[in-house]
Formats: structure tokens, sequence, C-alpha cells
């Protein structure tokens, strides 16, 4: 996998190279659920049955800005579904590498040949659905705790089972029994409580760590378990003490705890569910990436959704088109992550990449959506 990533970083120099003619982008979309972690799913087949969508087949001159996409920029996303391809996708697999330098002209003429529009519905026939983001946040860390950094971020607990609820976020800030099970497992240390529950909210996230020597280095802290208690909103918890202003997070909410730094383990507590996390180390070459999204490949920013399994199987090319106050969108991308509040036909999350831009933009993005699965052609329709 490490090669067919440092091929990747070289891929993105060329789409880099590439968008240089294509002038500047509009500005693209972002909220999110925990991700999953990458997990071992066995072969994936790419299963035509859809337990919550219905597929009708319809001409490419559906699909809102077919022409227009510059689809170098997708082919990254397309060449890192190809380490892991559905049973579907796996044998144009061959063709995905060697249209990599080809013109856009070429690819889009390669995807009409060879791929087949497919119109998701619910299955009550509903075409509209929404659209949210997610993104990779960075956050300065300490290794060892100081008066600053002194909110930890840990690995999961030894004896955590699966669906079976494990202490709240109140109880493992003060049981002696949860701390003892932590004990030994902090990662590192945040300064804003807010931040880690960004953090735990993403579901992964970068960390600039300064080690107690002094050493400062980032690694990439994913997504590992949960408690299995129910997420509630921090933001409908502050609705609810009658803070009309919540909108904009986590700014609003920043600028509440700031007047309110008595009720802030309040407003943590509001909301019972805890997140583990793993450490990986970060190489350049892994930094020029997302992390490892549910499909198990690395995610690319602006090209990867999360998605509804039931709906779309993980490594399906989608067209996505959403019209919103957070971004106009109509382009290629690849369901290749999901998380626990992407439920449903026509939903789907968008990574919108690193950093506090992506994280802006994923802040304001809840909008109208509508996908094509894009299946290919040697298949019967599902």
């Amino acid at each position: 996998m490490r090669n067919g990533l440092q091929w990747l970083v070289g891929l993105v120099i060329v789409a880099t190279l590439a968008a240089c003619s294509t002038g500047p982008r509009a500005p693209e979309a972002p909220t999110r659920p925990p991700a999953t972690q990458p997990r071992d799913l066995g072969p994936l087949t790419g299963s035509l049955a859809h337990p919550k969508s219905r597929w009708v087949p319809v001409g490419w001159g559906e699909l809102p800005g077919f022409g227009e996409d510059p689809l170098h920029e997708a082919w990254i996303a397309l060449l890192a579904n190809c380490s892991r391809p559905n049973a579907a996708f796996a044998p144009l697999c061959r063709d995905v590498r060697q249209l990599t330098i080809a013109t856009p002209e070429e690819q889009r003429q390669w995807m009409t040949d060879r791929l087949q529009p497919y119109r998701i519905e619910a299955l009550n026939g509903q075409t509209e659905g929404k659209l949210t983001s997610y993104y990779e946040p960075v956050y300065e860390a300490s290794r060892v705790p100081t008066a600053t950094f002194n909110v930890p971020i840990y690995q999961a607990p030894d004896g955590l089972v699966p669906r079976r609820p494990w202490y709240t976020r109140q109880e493992i800030e003060t049981l002696p029994e949860a701390q003892a099970a932590l004990r030994g497992r902090e990662i590192a240390w945040m300064a804003d409580p807010i931040d880690a529950l960004m953090l735990h909210i993403q579901g992964s996230g970068r960390l600039r760590i300064t080690e107690a020597n002094g050493y400062q280095h980032t690694v990439r802290v994913a997504f590992s378990a949960t408690n299995e208690q129910p997420y509630r909103s921090v933001q409908q918890w502050l609705m609810s003490q009658g803070v009309s202003k919540v909108g904009k997070w986590p700014d609003d909410t920043k600028a509440w705890a700031a007047q309110n730094p008595q009720r802030v383990t309040q407003l943590m507590w509001s909301n019972p569910r805890y997140v583990f996390f793993r450490e990986e180390t970060m190489s350049e070459v892994d930094a020029a990436f997302g992390p490892r999204g549910a499909q198990g490949v690395p995610l690319t920013a602006g090209r990867s959704i999360a998605v509804d399994r039931e709906s779309i199987p993980y490594g399906t090319p989608v067209w996505l088109a959403s019209n919103g106050p957070a971004a106009q969108l109509q382009k290629l991308v690849v369901a290749q992550d999901t998380g626990s509040a992407i439920l449903g036909a026509v939903r789907a999350d968008y990574f919108a990449g690193t950093g506090a831009d992506a994280g802006r933009l994923a802040a304001s993005m809840n909008q109208p959506l509508r996908l094509w699965a894009l299946w290919p052609r040697q298949l019967p329709a599902p």
C-alpha cells in the first residue's frame, strides 16, 4: 500500500499542475458524525441489493454539470479506490490506471462507454436528500499533561465490548473505576475541551505533538471505538438552556464557554458519547491524503463521501449535485466512508479536507442533495 500511496502522491502533483489550466474553482463544501474505524470488511462484493434505495437507469444528460467537472481531480479518488475495489468495479481498474494522465475528454468518454448512471431514490420515490460535510481537524497537543494541556485523548481501554455500553462521558471523568481503566492509555493532552469534543465528533484528526523532550511532530489519531453511549448534540443542549445563537459550530459554543466557564463541564457532560483513538505515524506520503475511510483507503479532499452502505456500496463512483449557501457542487465523488449519522437513500457526508479552511466549509454545509450511482455496464441493473 505504501508504494501505491507514493504513486498517488505523484498523481496529486500531476493533478495540481493540470489544474493550473482550469482556472480558480468555486468554494466547495461543510458537519460530521464520528468516522468509522477502518476494518477488515472481507470481500467487497458491490452487491446490487440495496435495502434502502432504488436505482433508476437514466441517460448521461440527466447529470448536471457532467461536461464541466475537472475529472483529473476525481481520478485520484478512483485510483485510491482501486487499491481496494468492490467486485463490480475491480475489472475496470486497469483502465482507470491507464487513463490517469489522459485528457478530461478521454476520461469522460471512457466513463460514458463503460458506466451506466442510475438515479438514486428512496424506496418511496424521493429523489432529494441532505448533504453535510466533515473534515480532519488539526490541533496542538502535548505528550505529557501540563497546566495548559490537560484534556486527555485516550486509546480504547482493555475489555471494551462492541455494542455494550461502557461508562458515560461524565462517569469517565469522575468515577475512580473508569479512571483506573484508562490510566496509562493517554495518547496526548489537548488544551481545549471543546476542541477535544470536536475531535470526537469528527472521528479522526491530526495532532501537532510536543514531546516531553521538546521535539515537535505531527501524528494522526484515528477512530478506534466508542463507549457505545448515545450521541447528544451540545448545540441542542445549549438551545434547551435558552441560548438562541448556536448555528456556527464550534465558534458560538466556544464564545458561550468563554462567558460561562463554570458551566463548560455541564455542557460537555450533556453528550454521553466518548470516542477512543489509535495513534498513527504520518509520513509525507500519508500527509498528502486524508485518513482512511471505512472502505480502508485514504480519503481524497472534495472527492470522497461517506454514505449509508444499505443504499450505496463502498467503492461506487457517484455523481453528486448540491446547490446551497455553502457550495455549488456538481462533481464526481467516490463512496469510501460511512458514519453513524449518515443514514438513508439520498444522504452523503462530503469530506472537505484537512485543517481550518476545510473545517469552516464543513461547519456550514447542510443543504439539498441529489445522487447518481455510476455502475459498470456489464453488470445487470440493480
